[in-house]
């Protein structure tokens, strides 16, 4: 996979989402220290980092599954605390890891169920469903499948219908290529690139991958310990980094990836 950091001017957007001193504790531990961050409009931001370093929580509490402790978090400049969050998440498609598909519906009725909630014309929902087919790269026939009839790249392109079916201008992504083989991940992980420098959202997408973020995000920021270490390119991060816990990180990474080569 070829590695390009994209170094994209931020002047002049404005922050689609904001965490302003965020915090969240579970009993006695604390996942999130007063964590300020934001995804800025039409760009890929992405959230990097170990497992447990609180950035899924972060994803949980913007789409309102998970009540900050303290702190604010503004999406399109709306606070979700004095919001519908229901009415909210309208505007918000969410990926899992493992496409959090319904297994009772085919995946048709699982990319267009919120669309008939809503009273859709059918249409309209035949219409939005086959422009989907055809950017997420799914053969319309695969749609009749129930989950269980899906291997793991087709489930996460039918999540990814599902979560764009409203036409939502923020999408969060919680590790959605971890669990694929890496032939998929990589396909995936172009058609994801392209998707995004297509249709201009706002996406906020986790992984602890380096090179995954690299090769996506406009933006990375790497947490750790439920803080943010440092923020920026890629290029910041790997010949800038600003505490020991990025360079061991860069280079934990790097050695992995050179081993794999070998091997």
């Amino acid at each position: 996979m070829v590695i390009e950091a994209k170094d994209k001017k931020d002047r002049d957007i404005h922050a689609m989402i904001e965490l302003i001193s965020v915090s969240k504790s579970y009993g006695k531990e604390e996942i999130l220290h007063s964590v300020t961050l934001t995804a800025q409009e039409g760009k890929t931001t992405i959230l990097l980092g170990q497992s447990g370093c609180g950035k899924s929580t972060i994803l949980r509490m913007i789409i309102g599954i998970v009540k900050p402790d303290a702190g604010r978090i503004l999406v399109n400049r709306t606070d979700m605390a004095r919001t519908d969050i229901l009415e909210m998440r309208r505007n918000i498609g969410y990926v899992l890891q493992d496409g959090g598909l319904f297994p009772h519906m085919t995946g048709r009725r699982n990319v267009s169920f919120m669309a008939e909630y809503l009273h859709w014309d059918p249409d309209r929902i035949n219409k939005r469903v086959d422009l989907l087919s055809s950017l997420a790269n799914l053969q319309p026939g695969i749609l009749d499948r129930y989950p269980s009839q899906l291997s793991g790249g087709q489930k996460q392109r039918v999540s990814l219908m599902r979560a764009l079916m409203l036409d939502p201008g923020v999408l969060l992504f919680d590790e959605p290529l971890t669990a694929l083989d890496p032939i998929i991940r990589h396909d995936l992980q172009r058609d994801l690139r392209e998707l995004f420098t297509k249709l201009n959202k706002t996406v906020l997408l986790v992984t602890h991958d380096i090179w995954e973020a690299a090769y996506l995000g406009d933006r990375i920021i790497l947490m750790n310990d439920g803080a943010i270490e440092q923020e920026g390119v890629f290029d910041d991060l790997a010949d800038r980094p600003r505490t020991s816990f990025v360079a061991r990180f860069i280079n934990a990474q790097t050695r992995t990836a050179n081993r794999k080569k070998v091997e």
